[in-house]
């Protein structure tokens, strides 16, 4: 495991200037949203013995409890924190916690009930949390690359993108007239920590996520591979379900444990407190490049782009698939999965075939000591790998 920090650390004495603990050096981390791509890198991360500010305890929580692939060293909590009287009863009680991160969101495509229902989930963690752990002193709350976007559905139904000019940078102002989770959470944090001046925080700008998950929809590797599977055991070529600007167009990645370092980092680092950052991989890849790799990593036929054939959405593509799945987990033996829990084909929908340029710049992030990077193409592939390792796919 690399860490990326523009100088070193003496970690137990960092750790004891930010958390005031005392010879045992000993962080711990509430990890709310364990079982997503995120999560999922977070809780191994943090338990690693050479982790910054380690040895870390780690509680990670998740509305369906143990996950597929448990990590022996987190102690896991199945609770629904939008339910404010079950996150009180098992939360309120994790009075040693030192810093929390936040990585889950109710995903409905940005409605105002969406806002509503985000804000209430974090509130409920914080109000049961923040009055009972006396050693509370940092808050990671990941939002993402769409905090500079927004998506508002017309009356004929269909989904249309506005967006700041990119690249985007975090003193960008909020977009008006939109309904925007990011921001019904940013307000509940600042509103929150500013009841506790000691507590600290930062807000992590992810845009799209490489990483891996065995239930999370957000996981586009996920989805995407789902998809790449169905085309082969159905022995047909692999085809964009986007458009020819998305196929051709330069995008960004952030790998899921580059996402957790940088987090860890600023719960650590006085230079990543009280800001909000992009963060990236820190290059550059294009959809007509990666489409390949996708193809070569499943054994699917791959083509390029057609801009004679019509294009059909994922969504439309996979609405009959469930049986399909069904049989190729059977087949294969795989950790068993409904198809509609492996892949979110709106959000993949809105990606390659809604999409526009979304390049973030990611200078505050380096200006402030945090130097980290990853090759997206070798990511891509390390995460397909990682899917199959634990037996998501064949």
């Amino acid at each position: 495991m690399n860490w990326w920090w523009s100088r070193s650390i003496n970690t137990a004495q960092q750790n004891i200037e930010c958390c005031g603990t005392h010879q045992s050096y000993q962080n711990v981390g509430l990890v709310i949203g364990v079982t997503g791509v995120v999560g999922n890198s977070l809780a191994e991360t943090l338990s690693s013995t050479d982790t910054p500010g380690g040895p870390w305890k780690v509680y990670g929580v998740s509305r369906r409890g143990t996950p597929v692939c448990n990590i022996a060293k987190v102690k896991y909590i199945q609770c629904d924190v939008s339910v404010a009287t079950d996150a009180q009863a098992k939360l309120s009680t994790l009075e040693d916690v030192t810093h929390i991160f936040w990585v889950t969101s109710a995903f409905d495509l940005s409605t105002a009930k969406c806002c509503e229902i985000n804000a209430a989930m974090l509130h409920n963690v914080l109000n049961a949390v923040i009055p009972n752990a006396s050693n509370l002193c940092h808050i990671c709350l990941q939002t993402g690359g769409m905090h500079y976007m927004g998506i508002h559905k017309s009356i004929d139904g269909k989904l249309h993108v506005i967006s700041h000019d990119p690249p985007f940078t975090e003193e960008m102002e909020r977009l008006e007239n939109i309904h925007n989770f990011y921001y019904a959470l940013e307000d509940v944090l600042f509103d929150e920590v500013s009841r506790k001046p000691s507590l600290t925080w930062s807000v992590h700008r992810p845009d799209l996520i490489f990483g891996f998950s065995p239930r999370s929809t957000l996981n586009i590797i996920g989805t995407l591979s789902v998809y790449a599977t169905i085309c082969k055991y159905q022995n047909i070529p692999l085809k964009f379900p986007g458009t020819k600007a998305v196929w051709d167009s330069y995008s960004n990645a952030s790998d899921a444990n580059l996402v957790a370092e940088h987090q860890i980092w600023s719960a650590l680092c006085q230079q990543g407190k009280n800001k909000a950052f992009n963060i990236t991989n820190g290059d550059v890849f294009k959809w007509k490049h990666l489409w390949k790799v996708l193809a070569e990593q499943i054994g699917v036929e791959y083509v390029g782009f057609d801009e004679v054939e019509k294009i059909i959405p994922l969504s439309e593509l996979m609405k009959d698939k469930g049986p399909v799945w069904d049989k190729i987990v059977r087949d294969n033996k795989l950790v068993s999965t409904m198809l509609q829990e492996v892949g979110l084909w709106e959000f993949a929908d809105i990606l390659l075939a809604k999409g526009t340029s979304r390049l973030s710049s990611i200078n505050r992030s380096k200006e402030h000591g945090f130097i980290g990077f990853r090759n997206s193409t070798n990511s891509f592939v390390y995460w397909i790998q990682k899917a199959k390792d634990n037996r998501l796919i064949p």
